[in-house]
């Protein structure tokens, strides 16, 4: 008999084996009551977690008795997760292998954005802007021209500059190394499903990314405090060909409230992207009351171009009200996969607060990181999944893509 094994399962398997670790978690975890400290005298030590629910089709949550319904949204793929224990809370087709677009460039900047201090200043060549996909989104990167690198970070997250990309590529020693690089970082993360081709996120045959293997990218960025703060950043000045500088604008309408949308309160970021093949994707992190949750949305079917954020903002305001009320489907810690008791459940949340500016909500996310500069970058955990009941809903998928 032959017994097959996945390569998120080998990967995490592997992990227990090089710490030695066994992982074990409290029966409150069924019962939705507080959980002891793993070191705690007298923790029972005979139950064992719930597996994750991310492999699995369709909806996945685990819901407590009072816990709201997860909303109805048309995207091909979702995830929501609270940003400092990784522990998912509600997802659908976690895994599904889809186009990324520009949010690709989130794993870009965790590769590329250690390498170089942002006070370096380099001149464009015409080798390094050769090769922009047709129709790439430009931030107005110049030959002959001389930019820091912080100018070029600033490119690619507010713009989403393909150009500005190409240069940092280039300085990284060349697209496919960084490719190459990137697509290590991924696996070094725990995010099997990404298959780097182009760096920028740009349509490519094989390129792909998940909702999971997004969101893990994401939590990961914002560790970063230059990634935390360029990806909330909501104006800043480009420098001009004519020794000026000229305004560029994030494109994350949730962020920004450009073209009707509505600011999100306590938003902090992270990177909204758009291809043919692709359609719109966006991870975004919100803070709000002492938490910080993470939505990917991937490539909604219904609405118009700004559909993406809408459903974004549903499945944010789904979290914060479910926090404490659900138990885990699964963790964004893939090679870290250590259990811990379900906290208790949480008084019932106050009302939303009033759409605040993005500044406020920026500095509201600062001060529950004062160790991290301007927006506070997210300090993870390692976690487990508990128990509850699961709902599973499936929904037609679209023709246009199959399971990877």
């Amino acid at each position: 008999m032959t017994i097959k094994f996945s390569l998120r399962t080998a990967l995490s398997a592997c992990a227990l084996c090089a710490t030695g670790l066994l992982i074990v978690t409290s029966p409150a975890a069924a019962t939705g009551r507080a959980g002891t400290d793993p070191g705690a005298p007298g923790r029972p030590k005979t139950a064992m977690p719930q597996p994750a629910l991310l492999e699995r089709e369709g909806t996945q949550v685990r819901l407590r008795s009072g816990a709201p319904e997860t909303p109805e949204v048309s995207a091909l793929s979702w995830l929501v997760a609270d940003a400092a224990s990784g522990e998912v809370l509600a997802a659908y087709d976690a895994h599904e292998k889809l186009p990324p677009a520009s949010t690709l460039k989130t794993l870009f900047a965790l590769t590329v954005l250690p390498a170089f201090p942002g006070g370096l200043r380099h001149t464009v060549s015409g080798a390094e802007l050769a090769g922009i996909g047709e129709g790439s989104s430009l931030v107005g990167v110049v030959e002959g021209h001389t930019y820091q690198v912080s100018d070029l970070w600033r490119g690619v997250f507010l713009n989403s500059g393909n150009d500005a990309v190409h240069v940092l590529a280039a300085l990284n020693g060349g697209w496919d190394r960084t490719a190459r690089q990137m697509q290590d970082k991924a696996r070094s993360l725990g995010a099997v499903d990404t298959h780097v081709v182009s760096p920028d996120g740009y349509d490519a045959d094989g390129q792909v990314s998940s909702a999971y293997d997004l969101a893990v990218f994401g939590r990961a960025g914002l560790r970063n405090p230059d990634f935390a703060r360029y990806c909330s950043t909501v104006n800043a000045l480009f420098p001009g060909n004519d020794g000026g500088s000229f305004g560029i604008a994030n494109t994350n309408r949730l962020l920004t409230g450009a073209d009707g949308v509505e600011p999100y309160p306590g938003l902090i970021g992270i990177k909204n992207g758009y291809t043919t093949n692709a359609g719109n994707t966006l991870v975004a992190a919100a803070h709000r009351e002492g938490r910080t949750l993470i939505v990917t949305v991937m490539n909604p079917q219904e609405g118009d171009g700004l559909e993406v954020y809408e459903e974004a903002r549903q499945l944010l305001d789904w979290g914060f009200d479910a926090a404490g009320h659900v138990d885990p489907v699964g963790s964004l810690d893939a090679l870290r996969p250590v259990a811990h008791a379900a906290a208790a459940p949480a008084p019932a949340p106050s009302p939303s607060p009033s759409h605040a500016p993005v500044a406020a909500a920026r500095a509201e996310a600062a001060s529950a990181w004062p160790d991290w500069p301007e927006t506070g970058a997210v300090v993870g955990g390692v976690v487990g999944v508990g128990a509850g009941a699961v709902l599973l809903v499936r929904r037609r998928r679209n023709p246009r893509f199959g399971r990877g």
